[in-house]
């Protein structure tokens, strides 16, 4: 089973996430502030982050800093991370940021599927 934490403070955008991804297999976890994805990371160790680009006081962009420094310090394992961006404009932050992969909302379901389809078949290649 594979275990997806998503983090966004909008409650549209995780009711939309949740609803393109839940079946079986999948495990989805939701957070609502961006301070959480560290503690929920290191608890649950999930296979996929998926990070709106605002969220609350701390957005998609230094959360996936966050996790990315924590890993190459050994304080938490490596995770794979889609970023959720604004615009087309933010691909070079989340490039930036070391995400695995980046859609640009509004998001379609079956493109979101495929992608995490995708990023999930990587991680076990591994």
């Amino acid at each position: 089973m594979a275990t997806i934490l998503v983090a966004a403070d909008a409650v549209w955008l995780r009711d939309q996430v949740r609803t393109a991804l839940v079946g079986p297999g999948l495990d989805v976890i939701e957070v609502d502030r961006g301070q959480e994805v560290r503690d929920v990371a290191a608890a649950r160790q999930p296979d996929l982050v998926i990070l709106d680009m605002q969220i609350a006081n701390m957005g998609g962009v230094a959360v996936a800093l966050d996790l990315r420094l924590e890993a190459s310090a050994g304080r938490l394992p490596d995770v794979s991370i889609l970023l959720l961006l604004d615009r087309e404009h933010d691909r070079f932050l989340a490039r930036r940021a070391a995400a695995d992969a980046e859609l640009v909302k509004p998001i379609d379901a079956g493109t979101l599927r495929r992608t995490v389809k995708r990023i999930l078949a990587e991680r076990a290649s591994v």
